[in-house]
């Protein structure tokens, strides 16, 4: 386990020990939490930029070929 110091402004800090406590965590928990769900939104979105330009339009022409035509389900209407 890592320790780091950061410099937040009083208004951050304020409203992460009140979400904080009001969720039962301690600010460490709220704050590991807090940066491991942004790690994993900044790695989910490289993995999709390295998917994308991988693929080939060619591909997907192909593939969005082989659905059939139908009317939405229910609900799902534009």
């Amino acid at each position: 386990m890592s320790t780091h110091t950061v410099q937040l402004p009083e208004s951050v800090t304020k409203n992460i020990e009140e979400l904080a406590a009001r969720g039962g965590f301690s600010v460490s928990q709220f704050l590991a939490s807090a940066a491991s769900e942004k790690l994993a939104v900044m790695m989910t979105v490289d993995y999709l930029k390295r998917e994308a330009a991988e693929g080939r339009r060619e591909d997907f022409e192909k593939y969005l070929a082989s659905v059939p035509a139908a009317p939405p389900v229910p609900g799902d209407e534009l």
